[in-house]
């Protein structure tokens, strides 16, 4: 049915592809035949019900070469091309179109065809055709005519034109490419044209022809860069089919078209979907930069480091400039970039300019020769030493601040990074923003935290004869605060030890942990009694308040010299984990001769209290159950795994014991841990108790925090 009158009823093919804002749907019933392409090699994603009436049902998402095999004319693929690639429309009127077409059989018929460049909805370029059958028009005198208008369009600024031998594949440029490169006919001959292809695609260029000639595919396709007049490289695409002549190859002819502008938008498409997939687990910031780091080398740069920037208002006034180094990436063959450290920035350096500006700088400069004052010192030397040719400095800036910036370099041979590299490196920074800024303010969420939970556990008392070594270490899933807590404290000539755990992550469960500790400790310092008798009146005060909607564990434990001046300790467990005694031959056991309901649940039911004996130089542990948990095995598990490393570590120092648990233990990672360690002095000697407790209340001072070490992330 010619094109032009009214189509029948159909469903339109590919109508669920969208033009940006815009259905494929609307076309559905337009009077003239619509197709669309997509992508550098032009794949068809829509045709609506006249197209096919004319055309036939063509194969969606297959390239123009395949959907169209039956098609000899070349300059359709050619204008594609070039639309795609200048964003530019063009029209063809009266063209020929030789095809197989479902009414008439195989037969040349004339066409108004128009290509006009499109962005669809997922940001992918492509090309809206447009064709109306024009054959009753053009009378048989006008078809030499129109033959030749069609050629003339097509040639306009079309692609280099080449054919080459069956033989042997050498391969003979007709038409464009001395406008292109510069190349004379006498240097290009031969194989005298690949010097004006980039010499890091020649090998790849040659393998792919010369396999093409051997093996003879119904296309060869391949893109690689050429030099310019002006020395610049663009992407090329060649496109060549074999010519047979009663089945036997005689030659082959192709073209080389600039895809320059399409290889840009793919390769940020492809580099924007990495980045964001590199990134995508990442909650630490470290981790982001990292895995950025290594996406950007080699395809951008061929080195490339990643500072951490810290808050302006942590800086003093006056001080000078300093910023952590946290990723670095290389291309193997240069030399290791210097180590992960802080550095100091002079205040008219490029990198200081950059975040107080928030814009990129760039610098092209002689391989081997960066200017100085740059970057810091030992980066240029760096840089001289790896024969760096560019340089971009580039702020990663979250709501109006650097949060972060990265410093890139091009080396060698590589061609140096160019503005369109500036860009697309900024555009990536832009398009990760949200990303990266969701894991700065987690990161500072948890900083916070971290340090009203550090304000919660207090200080830890130094008392004669024993050491005590608390440790807290936050989910790193969760930005809240927790309510898990422990505390030390003494009452008259008794050491007391206490941990605890609240259900929750967030600032209710900080509260109660909060409220409950602060009550265990005033019961316990007001009325000194059994600890299964203080934590029966902390039941009473927690079911009367009616402020705990969830569960709480608890341990209370007395420490203190018996009549003959030997240590030992009284405790009480509601609900909580079991303590355990480590002693001095990497024997353990598990104290369980208390154990009782959660806290809170009924304030009726009784309490029970054990006393354990402690030897010199044993070590007691109370711990949550984040330290031991797994969701996929039985606790008793991870409790016998506890075991083992303790055992393995009883006469390890207790700092080194708490930290190595924290360390070496596979642990969930979904769950707060905190534990309290209490080593008595291995050459302790029993005496009068008085003594000893007189010595207690006389050296309890509060440490200096400085101990205690950062948690680990």
């Amino acid at each position: 049915m010619p094109v032009g009158k009214r189509p029948r009823t159909d469903t339109s093919s590919g109508s669920n592809v969208q033009l940006s804002g815009l259905t494929l749907k609307a076309f559905d019933q337009a009077p003239v035949g619509v197709a669309v392409t997509r992508g550098p090699d032009h794949r068809l994603v829509y045709t609506n019900a006249v197209h096919r009436s004319v055309f036939g049902d063509r194969p969606l998402d297959q390239p123009f070469h395949t959907a169209f095999s039956d098609l000899p004319q070349p300059g359709y693929a050619v204008l594609l091309d070039r639309v795609m690639t200048t964003g530019e429309p063009a029209f063809l009127p009266d063209a020929p179109i030789t095809a197989d077409y479902p009414e008439t059989g195989r037969r040349e018929r004339y066409f108004d065809t128009s290509f006009s460049p499109v962005l669809l909805e997922n940001g992918e370029s492509g090309v809206l055709v447009l064709v109306s059958e024009v054959t009753d028009q053009v009378g048989i005198e006008q078809r030499d005519l129109a033959f030749q208008r069609y050629a003339s369009l097509v040639r306009a600024g079309g692609p280099i034109e080449w054919s080459a031998s069956a033989v042997d594949g050498a391969v003979e440029l007709n038409r464009g490419w001395q406008e292109a490169t510069g190349q004379r006919p006498e240097e290009y001959r031969g194989y005298g044209w690949l010097d004006a292809v980039a010499p890091d695609d020649r090998p790849a260029l040659v393998l792919a022809w010369s396999q093409a000639v051997e093996q003879v595919p119904d296309l060869f396709e391949h893109t690689f860069r050429v030099r310019q007049r002006d020395g610049t490289y663009r992407h090329f695409r060649t496109r060549a089919v074999p010519v047979r002549q009663n089945g036997v190859v005689v030659e082959w002819t192709g073209t080389c078209t600039d895809v320059e502008q399409q290889w840009r938008e793919q390769r940020r498409r492809d580099l924007f979907a990495r980045a964001s997939a590199a990134i995508a687990d990442a909650t630490q910031m470290d981790d982001t930069l990292t895995a950025l780091a290594h996406v950007i080398v080699p395809d951008l740069a061929d080195a490339c480091s990643i500072y951490l920037i810290p808050d302006p208002a942590l800086r003093p006034a006056g001080a000078p400039f300093a910023a952590e180094r946290v990723a670095v990436a290389h291309r193997p063959g240069l030399s290791d970039l210097p180590p992960r450290r802080k550095e100091i920035f002079a205040p008219d350096s490029a990198f200081v300019h950059a975040i107080q500006q928030n814009r990129p700088f760039h610098r092209t400069f002689p391989p081997g020769r960066p200017p100085p004052g740059f970057l810091p010192a030992d980066s240029v030397r760096w840089l001289a030493r790896v024969g760096a040719n560019s340089v971009i400095v580039l702020p990663l800036v979250v709501e109006g601040a650097a949060v972060a910036v990265l410093t890139a370099a091009a080396c060698g041979d590589r061609e140096p990074i160019d503005q369109n590299d500036v860009d697309l490196l900024t555009g990536l920074f832009g398009h990760l923003e949200p990303a990266i800024g969701t894991i700065a303010e987690f990161q500072r969420t948890q900083r916070v935290a971290l340090a009203l939970q550090r304000s919660f556990l207090g200080n830890l008392p130094e008392i004669p004869g024993m050491s005590i070594v608390g440790r807290y270490q936050p989910s790193p899933t969760a930005s809240h605060v927790g309510g898990d807590w422990y505390d030390a404290f003494t009452v008259d000539d008794s050491a007391m030890l206490a941990i605890g755990d609240i259900a929750g992550h967030d600032l209710t469960a900080a509260i109660a942990m909060s409220q409950l500790r602060n009550m265990l400790r005033a019961l316990t310092i007001d009325r000194p009694a059994e600890p299964r008798d203080v934590l029966r009146r902390l039941d009473s005060a927690v079911e009367r308040s009616g402020e705990y909607e969830g569960t709480a564990t608890c341990i209370l434990a007395r420490i203190e010299q018996d009549d003959s001046g030997r240590w030992q300790m009284t405790y009480s467990v509601a609900g909580h984990p079991p303590p355990l005694l480590v002693l001095p031959d990497g024997s353990t056991r598990f104290l369980e001769d208390s154990h009782d309901l959660l806290l809170g649940l009924d304030a009726e039911h009784p309490r029970t209290s054990a006393v354990e004996p402690l030897p010199p130089g044993s070590t007691l542990l109370l711990y949550t159950d984040g330290l031991v948990e797994h969701s996929d095995e039985h606790f008793d598990v991870g409790l016998e795994r506890l075991a083992r490393h303790c055992a393995s570590m009883a006469d390890a120092p207790l700092d080194e014991f708490c930290d190595r648990l924290l360390a070496d233990l596979p642990v969930a990672g979904h769950d707060d841990i905190t534990m309290i360690a209490l080593r008595l002095n291995p050459h302790h000697r029993p005496s009068a108790p008085g003594a000893a407790h007189q010595g207690h209340r006389q050296a309890i001072t509060p440490p200096d925090r400085g101990r205690h070490p950062r948690p680990a992330k």
